[in-house]
């Protein structure tokens, strides 16, 4: 990966740094790490998940994914300050410090789960085009890897230029999700109960809920946020690197809220379109044809603008996070070119074997769930460590709430497994 930044970029960092420069522009030369991460919160895979839970269960499920948002806020928070305070990334960080078996398993699972976001993204984005453009869908998977490649080329002439590219995607898509809410018929105080009231009706909205929490705190994003930050700017003093944790921590709750009020803006849709009277929609593809009737080509249209936007970037965030993992644990750079194709071969033998290709986004996220206690616990691991975060180590109430993040997704997963090969399901759910 490319981490020059031009030089009046860095003039600008170190004259914030140094006092020299205050306001809204002095605040906007760091923001752009938690901006390319949030594009994970809003990919694909999140569009299927979110169908799925509006359309089956209404409002109910917005509880999950307001959790999953703050889950979410508090590990990319903690993997930025990793990579500002220790000048490395947290696969480096894992290659340094655990047993070489270890490192190993950590890579294949970190690997599966970078092909599994790809197959998410790049479906999602493909889709898009061939419904948009009524084009076949291998077409539109083709059409998505040229562009996607092309936008990664961007990435070589440093990582700002890219932050501009994926700020724009990400606006994209709010813009298309706040035009969704003023067409959508929108029971109000219903999404506020459902937000607050946690609720699991039954095991099919369980599956749902653990694919709600890998469609959002992702693996490869954990991973990535710390290797955006580690080369952005060079602290000079201990003052420097509290302003680079502070800064980083009020990007990371904007980009996060953004991206969680997008996720929530998904269910709302879904809830207010589908549940009555079309609960069986689950599929990206029925989403648009019922939209139509129902909202109008308008906002079926709208629909279509955002998945194509959220497949397109996050793919290419996707095959940056790979790369990163790859180098971290391995110390291996492959060219960006061949990276692109490892990771979206898995999508072309998805949809040639004639799989449904909404089931295997959902399926994509049920795997990154499994795969995410992995990134998590190292995270929680190495930032515990004073010998490795110095004064930055978290407290023991941040600590605590982590490990309280780490055991819920843990708990949901072994659920999930349980049912999967017949076992009883614990809270009195039935299949």
């Amino acid at each position: 990966m490319n981490h020059s930044i031009t030089d009046r970029t860095k003039h600008g960092i170190s004259a914030v740094l140094a006092g020299e420069r205050r306001g809204l522009r002095a605040v906007l030369l760091f923001a752009g790490p938690a901006i390319i991460a949030s594009i994970a919160y809003m990919d694909p895979g999140n569009y299927a998940t979110n169908i799925q839970a509006g359309a089956g269960y209404g409002y109910t499920l917005l509880w999950v994914v307001l959790m999953a948002n703050l889950i979410a806020m508090l590990f990319q928070a903690l993997s930025a300050r990793l990579g500002i305070v220790t000048g490395k990334n947290l696969a480096e960080l894992s290659r340094d410090n655990f047993p070489k078996p270890v490192v190993w398993v950590m890579w294949v699972v970190s690997e599966v789960a970078a092909m599994a976001t790809d197959l998410a993204e790049f479906l999602g984005g493909a889709i898009g085009l061939a419904l948009l453009f009524n084009m076949p869908l291998i077409l539109g998977m083709a059409v998505t890897a040229v562009v996607t490649y092309l936008i990664l080329i961007i990435e070589q002439r440093g990582f700002r230029p890219m932050e501009l590219v994926i700020t724009g995607f990400v606006a994209v898509i709010g813009l298309c999700y706040l035009a969704e809410m003023l067409i959508a018929p929108v029971d109000w105080a219903g999404a506020g109960l459902g937000m607050i009231r946690p609720e699991m009706p039954d095991s099919q909205a369980l599956t749902i809920a653990v694919g709600i929490i890998g469609a959002t705190v992702m693996p490869h994003a954990i991973y990535l946020h710390s290797g955006l930050t580690q080369y952005r700017a060079r602290p000079k003093s201990k003052a420097d690197r509290r302003k680079l944790v502070k800064f980083s921590n009020i990007e990371v709750v904007l980009a996060l809220a953004v991206a969680g009020m997008v996720n929530m803006a998904m269910v709302i849709m879904a809830a207010s379109a589908f549940h009555q009277g079309h609960s069986e929609v689950a599929e990206i593809e029925t989403a648009y044809h019922t939209l139509t009737p129902l909202l109008g080509a308008a906002a079926a249209g709208v629909f279509l603008v955002s998945l194509i936007a959220s497949g397109i970037s996050s793919s290419v965030v996707g095959t940056m996070a790979g790369q990163m993992i790859m180098q971290g644990f391995l110390r291996i750079r492959v060219p960006i070119w061949l990276r692109r194709l490892v990771t979206m071969v898995p999508a072309f033998i998805v949809v040639a074997a004639g799989v449904n290709a909404t089931d295997a986004l959902v399926l994509s996220q049920v795997v990154l769930s499994i795969a995410l206690p992995v990134p998590m616990m190292a995270l929680i691991v190495f930032t515990s460590r004073r010998d490795i975060m110095g004064e930055h180590v978290t407290s023991l109430p941040v600590r605590a709430i982590a490990i309280a993040g780490s055991a819920i997704v843990l708990t949901l997963n072994f659920v999930l497994l349980a049912g999967a090969f017949g076992m009883p399901l614990p809270f009195g759910i039935e299949g």
